[in-house]
C-alpha cells in the first residue's frame, strides 16, 4: 500500500478465507520479521476500502507492524449479494484473522463503518474466546453515537426499497458529488481519488451490496447501548480525532463525545468526513503523539 493506484493496492493484496469468504489483506514488510514492534489494526469505513489509510501506512510502516483488510463486501473482498451483513459478522472476521496471524496485542486506528467494528471488538474484550488484547483505539469520524448519527439522503435512500434502483443508478459522478458534501470545501478530493475510490466500490459487482451494507445503521441503534457502556468503562486508552465540518458525524458527535467519555481526549480538525485524506500529515502527526504518550 506504498502507491496511489489501484493496481497496486490490488497487486500488494494478500487473501485467506474467513468466515466462509475470501477476505483481502495487507500486512507491512516487516510484519514477521520484527516481532518486538506494536501492530497498528487500521479498519476503514463505508463505502470505501482500506487504500483510504495509504499515507498514514507508508509512514507508519518503519516503527510499527502494521495490519489491514478490506472488510466483507468492501474493496477487493468477497460481496455476496445473498447476504445478511453484519457489523458482528465484520467484528469476527477481524478477529479470525488476528488468529490466524498469531496476533495477541495491537492498537486500532478506525473511521466511519470501522468506528463500529471497532466499538464491538472493544465491548468483546476480556471474553475467554477473545484473546487478542486492544492496547488503543484511535477514532476518525463516525458514527459512535447513534442517537448523534446523520446519514445524508442518499444513504437513506440507498436503504429504502429503492435501493437496489439507486445502487444501479450509482456512477462515478455521483459519488464525487455526495463526496464533495461530506468533504470540507477546502479540502474536496481530487479525480484521482474518486476513481480510485469508484474502482473500488465498482469491483466485483459492489454496487448490488450497497444497500444490504446499510443495515449497520439499525445495528448501531440496537447494540449502542452496550459499545458506550464499553467506551465509558474501559482502561483501553481511546482518542477521537474529529473532522467538524462533516454533516455526517461532526462537531456535533465531537460535542457529546466530550459530554460522555469520561477525560475524554479528542483533537477538532478543519476538515470533514474523511481527515486521512484531507488532513494525512494531521493525521499522522496527531496519531504518532497519541501512541508515544501511551507507551510512554
Amino acid at each position: 500500500m506504498h502507491q496511489l493506484t489501484f493496481d497496486n493496492y490490488q497487486k500488494l493484496a494478500k487473501s485467506t478465507e474467513l468466515c466462509g469468504h475470501r477476505i483481502a489483506y495487507w500486512v507491512s514488510l516487516n510484519f514477521d520479521q520484527d516481532p518486538s514492534k506494536e501492530i497498528i489494526l487500521f479498519i476503514h469505513g463505508f463505502p470505501s476500502a482500506s487504500w483510504d489509510w495509504h499515507y498514514q501506512w507508508k509512514h507508519l510502516a518503519g516503527q510499527n507492524r502494521l495490519l489491514s483488510l478490506d472488510l466483507l463486501g468492501f474493496g477487493l473482498s468477497d460481496k455476496p449479494t445473498n447476504h445478511q451483513y453484519s457489523l458482528l459478522e465484520q467484528a469476527d472476521i477481524v478477529q479470525q484473522l488476528l488468529s490466524k496471524l498469531g496476533v495477541k496485542k495491537f492498537h486500532v486506528l478506525a473511521h466511519d463503518y470501522g468506528d463500529s467494528v471497532a466499538q464491538e471488538l472493544l465491548s468483546r474484550q476480556g471474553q475467554t474466546d477473545n484473546p487478542a488484547k486492544i492496547l488503543s483505539i484511535c477514532f476518525l469520524n463516525g458514527g459512535l453515537f447513534a442517537s448523534h448519527h446523520r446519514p445524508l439522503f442518499t444513504q437513506k435512500l440507498l436503504k429504502s426499497w429503492l435501493g437496489g434502483l439507486a445502487s444501479y443508478f450509482m456512477n462515478k459522478a455521483s459519488l464525487n458529488k455526495g463526496f464533495n458534501k461530506i468533504f470540507s470545501a477546502c479540502s474536496q478530493p481530487n479525480a484521482n481519488e474518486i476513481d480510485i475510490l469508484w474502482r473500488l466500490i465498482e469491483h466485483n459487482n459492489g454496487k448490488k451490496v450497497l444497500p444490504k451494507l446499510l443495515s449497520y445503521i439499525d445495528e448501531r441503534k440496537q447494540y449502542g447501548k452496550r459499545w458506550v457502556e464499553s467506551m465509558i468503562n474501559t482502561s483501553v486508552p481511546l482518542y477521537f480525532v474529529n473532522g467538524v465540518h462533516d454533516p455526517i458525524s461532526g462537531q456535533h458527535m465531537l460535542d457529546h463525545y466530550n459530554d460522555i467519555i469520561p477525560f475524554a481526549r479528542t483533537t477538532a480538525l478543519d476538515v470533514g468526513h474523511y481527515p486521512q485524506l484531507e488532513a494525512p500529515e494531521k493525521v499522522l502527526y496527531l496519531y504518532q503523539i497519541f501512541l508515544n504518550e501511551i507507551r510512554n
